[in-house]
This record gives C-alpha cells, sequence and structure tokens, in this order.
C-alpha cells in the first residue's frame, strides 16, 4: 500500500533470495516452520496505520470497562473455568481484516483474543526481514515509543512475573506436534525457559513439578499457558497428572479464562465503524433471508474450525447449543498487496502485552497474514503463492 515501497521490494525480490531467507529461518534450530511464511511484509500507510490504532483502543477501553467479568462471566459458565483468575488479560491479540467498505479502505474487528499469539517468531522475523532487505529499515512493526528492547523486556516482564525463568515453563499439548512450536524454540532461546507438556507435570499436593534435562525436579512457580481447551478436550488418549479445574499453587502467563472471555463472544457488544454486525445465535430473532451475506462460526474454536462460510438456513437450525455460536455479516477483504501475479488480501494482528502492574494493555506488534483463498487460513491458501504468515510495517 506504500506503494514506492512495494515497487522497491518487489524489484528487490526473487524466488532464490526467498528461499535463502526460509533457509535462514530453518537454520536456527535445524527445523522448517510447518506453516507457511509469506514472500513479503504488508506496508501499512499513515492513514490506515491510524484507524487500526484507533480501531484496537477502542476494544481495549471495552475490555477495560469495570463491568467487563460481570459481561462475560456467561463465557466462563460454557467453558472449562481454570480457578486463580487474575484481574486483567496479560495478553491480546485483536485481528482485522483490510476490507472495503463504500469505496473506502477500512480495518474490520473480526476476532479478539486474550491469549498469547507468537510473540517469539514475529519478534524474530524483524530481524531476518531486514538482514535480507536493509532498506526497509524505514519502516516498522512496533508503533512509537516501542522497539525491539522494549518489546522484549515488555514480554519477559508479562512471561516471568517475579520469578526466575528456570521458574517459569510455556506449557503444551504436546509441543513437539504443535504447528506454532518454531515460536516455542525461540521462546526457549530468548526467554530461557523450559517448554513442558502437560502431560510430563507431576502434581505434588497444590504444587506443580517439571523435570530439567538432567532430571532433576523443579519446581513450576509460573506458567506461560497456550493450551487451548479444545483441543484438550479431544485427547482423551493424554493421562494427566493434575487437572485445570482444581486450586494450585502457580501463577499463569495467561490465565486460561481470559480466552473464553475475550473471544468471539464479546463481537456482538461492539459497535461503530470498524466493527461487523454480530448476533448471538441464542439471541436471533429471526433467521436472515440473505445468509450468503452472513458467515456462522463457533464462538470459542481456534484455527477457522467448525467455521461456515456459506450458511444454509439447516446450518442455523442444526446448532443444538446456541450460545456457543454467533451469525456475522460477511465483509469484503480488499486486496492490496501487489504480488507479481495479482493482488492478496490481508488479515493484520494486533499483539499486545499487559503487564499486571499497568493500567492498560500496550500494542508491541503485529502478525499479517496473507490470503488469495476465499477466507484467511492455511486450507484455503493451499499451493498458492504470496500467502501466509509475515508482519506489517507502518510507515514512520
Amino acid at each position: 500500500m506504500i506503494e514506492s515501497l512495494r515497487n522497491q521490494f518487489n524489484a528487490n525480490f526473487s524466488q532464490e533470495k526467498y528461499q535463502i531467507f526460509l533457509d535462514d529461518i530453518a537454520s536456527d534450530f535445524d527445523y522448517r516452520p510447518t506453516f507457511r511464511i509469506a514472500e513479503t511484509p504488508f506496508f501499512i500507510p499513515k492513514s490506515l496505520k491510524n484507524q487500526i490504532f484507533e480501531a484496537s483502543q477502542q476494544v481495549i477501553e471495552f475490555i477495560k470497562r469495570p463491568d467487563f467479568k460481570a459481561l462475560t462471566q456467561r463465557s466462563v459458565e460454557l467453558n472449562t473455568s481454570v480457578p486463580g483468575e487474575d484481574a486483567h488479560t496479560q495478553f491480546l491479540a485483536i485481528d482485522f481484516g483490510v476490507c472495503e467498505a463504500e469505496g473506502q479502505i477500512i480495518p474490520k474487528l473480526i476476532e479478539v483474543q486474550g491469549f498469547p499469539s507468537i510473540f517469539n517468531f514475529q519478534f524474530n522475523l524483524y530481524r531476518k526481514i531486514l538482514k535480507y532487505y536493509p532498506f526497509l529499515s524505514s519502516v516498522s512493526p512496533y508503533p512509537d515509543g516501542v522497539d525491539d528492547t522494549v518489546y522484549l523486556s515488555l514480554l519477559k516482564e508479562v512471561v516471568f512475573g517475579r520469578f526466575a525463568p528456570h521458574e517459569v515453563v510455556l506449557l503444551e499439548i504436546e509441543p513437539e506436534n504443535q504447528n506454532t512450536k518454531i515460536d516455542f524454540y525461540y521462546a526457549r532461546r530468548d526467554l530461557g525457559i523450559p517448554i513442558v507438556c502437560v502431560s510430563d507435570v507431576i502434581k505434588e499436593g497444590q504444587q506443580l513439578f517439571y523435570r530439567n534435562s538432567e532430571g532433576e525436579k523443579i519446581r513450576i512457580r509460573r506458567i506461560y499457558n497456550r493450551v487451548i481447551f479444545d483441543e484438550l478436550n479431544l485427547r482423551n488418549d493424554l493421562k494427566l497428572d493434575f487437572s485445570f479445574e482444581e486450586e494450585l499453587d502457580v501463577e499463569w502467563a495467561g490465565h486460561p479464562n481470559w480466552y473464553t472471555r475475550i473471544s468471539k463472544f464479546i463481537l456482538p457488544y461492539l459497535q461503530g465503524p470498524y466493527f461487523i454486525e454480530t448476533t448471538l445465535l441464542s439471541d436471533l430473532e429471526s433467521i436472515p433471508e440473505d445468509l450468503e451475506n452472513y458467515v456462522l462460526k463457533p464462538l470459542f474454536s481456534f484455527s477457522g474450525a467448525g467455521v461456515i462460510f456459506h450458511v444454509k438456513k439447516e446450518d442455523v437450525e442444526a446448532v443444538t447449543d446456541k450460545d456457543l455460536y454467533i451469525l456475522q455479516k460477511k465483509v469484503h477483504y480488499a486486496p492490496v498487496v501487489k504480488s507479481p501475479d495479482g493482488n492478496v488480501k490481508v488479515e493484520v494482528r494486533m499483539l499486545c502485552l499487559w503487564p499486571e502492574k499497568d493500567e492498560s494493555p500496550t500494542i508491541v506488534g503485529n502478525l499479517v497474514r496473507l490470503s488469495r483463498g476465499e477466507m484467511i487460513g492455511v486450507k484455503f491458501n493451499k499451493d498458492k503463492d504470496w500467502v501466509g504468515g509475515t508482519l506489517g510495517l507502518f510507515e514512520k
């Protein structure tokens, strides 16, 4: 969208350079990410940047409402309720589609997550991009007042809390099998924390432990939580020594309840030009006649699971637990990224960190996904190029 940069980047791009770039990422841990890394960053001009930040601030103000917990208590009751919830989320991801409405480009809120995204990978991705395209130092993934030092310092503050790195674990379900494990590797390298599978946690009384590489048993004081209950509930084969629902003597970096409180559950409450008409199915007075203009989504799924893009009346009628689904108006993504063979659609995820002592979250960076498919996501972009995960670089 910053035409001069787009032209300069495309002129400097080659398939050979892209492959060397990917090989460089793979060389860090002798591991090639299983998700697709896009060929290009997304260049964000000041006009769109200002809109994205304004829209993000409106979401943040809603989450800071004094009655937010009361408004979202039903979401916790519909899911797994975990004791020890803190005053506010420590991670926030706000997803915007870059859309066209009435002939204008405008960000539209697609989803909000009170859950950590791939903070460590994105931090390192920017360094890799600059290595191969040094002229991109004129733009930045960081907002004003944030640089890589501030970013990493805030991330450490949120993840560590008051504990030493060896007392904090990145907790996941079979982390070696996760699509995002490249982020775990960078977290272990940059933060110095161990990666632990839920089935390897040892429980003694109310305390949790893990074994380090020497076999020594170490007390877990704080959990950097990457476990999603939708996935955990499907894994009846896993034997856990503890339950998320019991009282435990442990702190959370990303308490699990915030994943359900800050989710698609809050979308019907948000009104304004940056927000999409969204209705909880249990509040739907009648099924719209023009269902071709809507998307049916489960509230708490991840990675696009269960989304019905071409909605039929029988799809809506077939939903038995209508508290768990929303009907959302479709938006029209604008293909604003110029690739060598056509334009590409974009979604921007703003990444926020919220240390416990702070009054508000801080926007620290972003993640961008490029798509040529009907929807953003891997299954809609198979066998395509100039798609996948990347960074948004803001005009300064």
